[in-house]
């Protein structure tokens, strides 16, 4: 149906496309200092702007705004459609505390009160 259009106003569906897709997720691959927004997620993989970056492999962060989601270790498949399509070998959740060193007890008591 889009190849009825004109070209010019097939570029310019494309653009808003990219720009509504960019404003609803704020997801964004963090690689070293640089930052690619990510077009799309899902559990295996991501999709970035291949316009933006062609080859990427290696450890990565993944963002939502400020808060870091994942870190992963990642290998790019493919380019399809002007997405580079990445597959996820890792992805680890972040915590938002530090890692515990020993086992926490399932039964533990929610708190002491205080004999009197």
């Amino acid at each position: 149906m889009l190849e009825h259009l004109p070209a010019e106003v097939r570029e310019g569906l494309e653009r808003a496309r990219k720009r509504s897709s960019a404003r609803s997720r704020r997801l964004a691959l963090h690689l070293g200092d640089a930052v690619f927004p990510i077009r799309r997620l899902w559990d295996d993989g991501f999709a970035v702007d291949a316009d933006r970056i062609s080859h990427l492999r290696g450890f990565v962060e993944i963002h939502e705004g400020a808060r870091m989601m994942l870190t992963c270790l990642i290998q790019a498949v493919e380019v399809q459609d002007g997405e580079l399509i990445c597959t996820f070998k890792r992805a680890t959740p972040a915590l938002d505390r530090a890692a515990l060193d020993y086992e926490i007890e399932v039964e533990q008591p929610a708190g002491l009160l205080p004999r009197q």
